[in-house]
């Protein structure tokens, strides 16, 4: 795709809709991690993926770390379920996912706990309160909620009710709660996308299209995704945006490459380019 112009943030077309916005500081950084976690049918995965989509059509840099929990599901709310989505992007060439994120989005509290020793001293976390109930805590392996007192002093926690929110957003297309607050992902997609100054575009026509056939589900998750953007363009919770200029980069056409996708163009034209024929045994798995 081609490289995007450089720019603070959406521009007023790109913004999902119209809102009264607050006096917000910007900040500029020259690059950031962030990692999205919650259990593995949070679709931390899918968020990642579209925040990369997003962060690749506004010029920047970037390397990203799937991180898939195992293919025989774990317990809902435990840490082997847990499932991530880390992505590097900065304003000059990278070569690392990175290795502590500035950035921690836990969906539960097994995702904090399980990433919470990744982070370094001040990092930001933004947590949604939803499932700190009692069970999931116990599950996780805490004996009390760590977002009470100071256990967590040293980081910028943000506690956001990120799924009753979603629900509320959402309530006009007739979903049952448990359909509702599966949208939270793209809630918590948009808020990270107006604090880092995503484009919204391209996640608008993404979902416009994969859910298609779907109309309740598509409106469903566009309203979430939108939500979330206003929310971090009203709230008084975040007061500061973040902008990471896009790279310097040579005009020309660029491709947002997987391993999977480079691993088969590569054995491709090794078997073009030897004539021979090539045979691959994989294990299908994502």
């Amino acid at each position: 795709m081609l490289p995007a112009p450089a720019r603070s943030g959406p521009s007023p077309s790109s913004r999902p809709e119209a809102v009264t916005p607050s006096v917000k500081q910007v900040k500029q950084l020259d690059r950031v991690i962030i990692r999205f976690a919650g259990d593995s049918g949070d679709g931390m995965q899918l968020t990642g993926d579209r925040f990369t989509q997003e962060t690749a059509a506004f010029g920047n840099d970037l390397v990203t770390l799937p991180n898939f929990p195992a293919e025989i599901r774990a317990p809902q709310g435990t840490l082997p379920g847990v499932s991530s989505f880390q992505v590097h992007f900065a304003d000059h060439d990278i070569l690392t996912a990175g290795d502590a994120p500035d950035v921690l989005v836990a969906m539960n509290p097994a995702a904090l706990r399980a990433n919470l020793g990744d982070l370094p001293k001040g990092a930001t976390i933004i947590v949604d309160t939803h499932d700190f109930t009692a069970r999931n805590l116990t599950k996780a392996g805490y004996t009390a909620n760590p977002l009470d007192g100071d256990v967590l002093g040293e980081y910028a926690v943000h506690p956001v009710d990120l799924t009753g929110m979603t629900v509320a957003a959402v309530k006009e297309f007739g979903l049952s709660r448990k359909d509702a607050s599966r949208a939270k992902n793209m809630f918590a997609l948009g808020l990270l996308s107006w604090m880092y100054g995503r484009p919204t575009e391209t996640t608008d026509a993404f979902l416009t299209k994969r859910f298609a056939k779907v109309p309740d589900i598509r409106d469903a998750n566009l309203a979430a995704f939108k939500a979330g953007w206003n929310f971090g363009e009203t709230t008084e919770t975040f007061i500061v945006r973040y902008e990471v200029k896009p790279a310097p980069m040579p005009a020309g056409t660029y491709r947002n490459i997987t391993g999977n996708l480079a691993l088969s163009y590569g054995l491709i034209a090794g078997g073009v380019q030897s004539g021979l024929q090539v045979f691959l045994g994989s294990y299908p798995i994502t």
